[in-house]
């Protein structure tokens, strides 16, 4: 068993404080870190973000979750037209990629890292889904709209039928705080939005939290 399971919410292309908040978690051997989706679009940089995950998981266990916008991403690099993405920060992430016209500017590991992202992710008291769930839906049958895409505001769930605690992102708490149900934990903290990118491991319940300033601080 991991000895912290590290839950990482929605980075949006805030590459300054992701390398913040892992300095801060300091990655240990043992450790396995669960990003929660959503690493592109309306923040900065989102090359850099995925060059950090990437180099993360060169040296620890990385199970990285598909957002709803690496889902925009990878339909455009797959030909479908782009209005959706670009309209919902998808501008920012190709700048950030230097794109002049042509899609090969996106390395290769980046779509690999993209390809490798999970629906959800489960442990021993634990679930992680990007989005949301239905309580009494087992998770491999959940449909892309409620895992990907609905919003807690949309639909508040009830606890899952699993018994286990979910840990979600993508709804974003605009004051910078977690939302913690007990049952349900939601960690979009709303970074690209001038608050915080948040890490919680599950086990102890330790909180990290870095913002673009590459400010710092601990619960």
């Amino acid at each position: 068993m991991a000895e912290r399971i590290i839950a990482i919410g929605d980075v949006h292309g805030c590459a300054t404080a992701l390398e913040s908040l892992l300095n801060a978690v300091g990655p240990k051997d043992g450790d396995l870190f669960i990003p929660l989706g959503d690493y592109v679009d309306r923040g900065p940089n989102s090359k850099r973000v995925i060059e950090l995950l990437i180099d993360l998981g060169k040296e620890h266990r990385v199970e990285p979750l598909f957002g709803n916008h690496e889902q925009m991403m990878m339909a455009v690099v797959e030909g479908n037209p782009p209005q959706d993405w670009l309209r919902y920060g998808g501008v920012d992430t190709l700048d950030s990629y230097g794109f002049s016209g042509n899609l090969n500017v996106i390395p290769e590991d980046h779509l690999e890292f993209f390809r490798s992202c999970h629906d959800f992710f489960i442990t021993d008291d634990h679930f992680f889904v990007h989005a949301n769930y239905i309580h009494n839906v087992p998770l491999e049958e959940l449909d892309e709209a409620t895992i990907r895409w609905r919003s807690l505001a949309e639909s508040m769930p009830g606890p899952h039928k699993s018994g286990k605690t979910a840990v979600v992102g993508h709804t974003p708490d605009k004051t910078g705080e977690i939302l913690d149900m007990g049952y349900l934990k939601c960690i979009d903290t709303f970074c690209y939005g001038g608050q915080w990118l948040t890490a919680l491991d599950v086990l102890s319940g330790s909180i990290w939290q870095a913002n673009e300033e590459g400010e710092v601080r601990e619960k």
